[in-house]
């Protein structure tokens, strides 16, 4: 009875016995896999901040991309406009010594560049009062020469410039027949119609 008893004490010892090897593979199992469970999440979140960095980079490719576009596209429109108003300029000032000059023997010529250099309401204006003009000149004997003093661009587009216009004419006629100096200061406003600039409005401030 004794030894019965004394068998199976030891039958249940060696039961609850762990096997020192056994023991070390399970725990190393056990380690490594938390070792890989958290492996993940980190894993994960790498990948979103690559992701996030591309996002980033790419945006900022893009912004910087349509600002330099931007930029040229400005920068190209400022030249055109400052090449329209210095083209503009020049024949504004043309324009107003053929405006202000005539000459009692050439008084068809003189007409007819005005009408040539002129657009729009202005030239219809012209076009309508150039009769009773040209009489009037005619019976005055009239001749007139006009100098530009001094001009300069008050807005411009690369279609519509306007220029203001210092103005010096010498003028005779029958009745005062010595040179007498008239002094205007002149808006004239141009516009770029088929390749060329012509005058579309004519004022005396």
């Amino acid at each position: 009875m004794s030894k019965t008893s004394s068998t199976l004490a030891a039958d249940e010892l060696a039961t609850d016995t762990v096997d020192p090897a056994n023991q070390d593979v399970t725990e190393e199992t056990g380690a490594e896999k938390v070792d890989h469970d958290s492996t993940v999440p980190q894993a994960d979140s790498g990948r979103r901040v690559r992701r996030i960095r591309t996002a980033v980079l790419v945006v900022i490719t893009v912004a910087s991309v349509a600002c330099a576009a931007f930029f040229a596209w400005k920068a190209h429109e400022v030249r055109s406009v400052n090449a329209a108003a210095a083209e503009a300029l020049v024949t504004a000032q043309e324009y107003a010594v053929t405006l202000t000059s005539v000459s009692p023997g050439e008084l068809d010529s003189n007409f007819d560049a005005v009408l040539d250099g002129a657009t729009g309401e202005f030239k219809e204006m012209y076009a309508q009062s150039s009769g009773e003009l040209r009489q009037l000149l005619v019976d005055n004997n009239a001749q007139a020469e006009g100098t530009v003093v001094e001009a300069g661009v008050k807005s411009a587009t690369t279609d519509r410039v306007e220029v203001l216009l210092f103005i010096d004419q010498t003028v005779t006629n029958s009745v005062v027949p010595e040179p007498r100096l008239d002094r205007s200061r002149v808006t004239m406003t141009l516009e770029l119609v088929d390749g060329r600039w012509l005058a579309s409005q004519v004022d005396l401030p």
